[in-house]
């Protein structure tokens, strides 16, 4: 009988976290790499992905909230760290105080880095924001220059070093959209107003995965690498992972909880949304949309059982969903592979991605604490920092 070590888990293999970086690197031979942290390492977990990544040549690790990048501090990381996602009153100070570098995008926020920078008698590592199309968080072009303009006069002063100008692209795992040549225009304007300015950052960079996979003007002096870290194609329309180089990180996977023979005619879960067409046998999965599996996969799900492609039976429900073998069988504590590289022939997130209609980052990144992660190829602590 084949068994995990518990109900289910998900494996991470940080030799392929290496492998993704050093690939992702080499695509980017001129440009510093930071990789990408946010959301637990996407799922995947942020201190080790990001310390394999260092391993690998990261120089940088990049996460959206505050706490994240507190936590890779906690944990002995001493690189260059990035963070970007604040609010008034955020913890801006214990951020000077960690060596974090803070993204602004407005005025408030230059306030609010320079006040906790003058209150802790340090100076404060301050990226500046340019929104050049997204419509997300960055400074409109229309008030770059006043933006530029107090931040070089914060740095004069001493609170603030501008370590960074940077932005992000809407539309660049659609190849070819015109809204990526806009946006780099915006971006070299945005960057010569730095540069008139007196402004002299470290870093100018825009490029996420999918502008680092094939957008080499877009490399600039730093690639930000989410998701191609962890081995998920930014986009179908950009082919698949091993396109690059790259190998999904993640597997998961989970033991069967209970395998019985049933009548033609049964019902399967709530609703009764599928019903057997004839006597089978019915497997039991212990993971459910509490565990973060798309209850929208519920009768599209694909998962591996008994050596074959399984459909997901009837609804998902919160820690459970159960699948049809046919005429196979299988045994109580095997093992069944919902998702993973597809070396043995189990479906792939991207798979899991086109069963529910959304993308590859999604299926990863929400599967939740309930699912231990197991570190495969960890190494000896060699220190964290760059």
């Amino acid at each position: 009988m084949n068994q995990t070590a518990t109900r289910a888990r998900a494996a991470i293999d940080l030799a392929a976290v290496r492998s993704n970086v050093r690939a992702l690197r080499a695509r980017a031979p001129r440009a510093e790499l930071m990789a990408v942290v946010k959301s637990d390492g996407y799922g995947h977990g942020a201190v080790r992905c990001g310390r394999a990544a260092r391993e690998a040549g990261a120089t940088w690790l990049g996460t959206a909230l505050p706490e994240e990048a507190f936590a890779l501090r906690a944990a002995g990381d001493t690189g260059r760290l990035m963070c970007w996602l604040w609010t008034p009153g955020g913890p801006w100070r214990q951020a000077v105080e960690e060596d974090v570098d803070v993204s602004v995008s407005a005025l408030w926020a230059l306030r609010e880095v320079s006040d906790a920078a003058r209150a802790c008698g340090r100076t404060a590592r301050v990226q500046l924001k340019v929104d050049t199309g997204l419509g997300r968080s960055g400074c409109q072009p229309a008030d770059w220059p006043e933006l530029v303009a107090a931040a070089r006069a914060a740095e004069a002063e001493g609170a603030i070093r501008v370590t960074g100008v940077w932005s992000h692209f809407a539309c660049a795992d659609e190849p070819g959209h015109p809204s990526i040549d806009a946006q780099l225009a915006v971006f070299a304007e945005a960057r010569a107003v730095a540069e008139r300015a007196g402004l002299d950052p470290e870093v100018y960079h825009h490029a996420n995965t999918p502008a680092l996979l094939s957008l080499p003007q877009a490399h600039f002096d730093l690639v930000r690498a989410g998701i191609g870290v962890y081995g998920v194609s930014p986009s179908p329309e950009m082919g698949v992972p091993e396109d690059y180089g790259l190998r999904p990180v993640m597997t998961l996977e989970a033991s069967l909880a209970s395998v019985k023979q049933v009548p033609g005619g049964h019902g399967v879960s709530y609703g009764h949304h599928y019903t057997t067409s004839g006597d089978t046998t019915l497997a039991l999965v212990p993971l459910g949309y509490a565990d973060g599996i798309p209850r929208h996969a519920s009768g599209s799900g694909p998962v591996l059982v008994a050596g074959k492609w399984r459909t997901v039976a009837g609804r998902i429900a919160m820690d459970q969903f159960v699948v049809d073998l046919g005429g196979d069988s299988a045994q109580v504590g095997d093992v069944a592979v919902l998702f993973g590289p597809g070396d043995r022939g189990e479906p792939t997130a991207e798979d899991w991605a086109r069963a529910t209609g959304t993308i590859g980052y999604e299926i990863v990144t929400r599967i939740g604490t309930r699912v231990p992660r197991v570190y495969l190829d960890e190494r000896a602590d060699t220190g964290s920092g760059t």
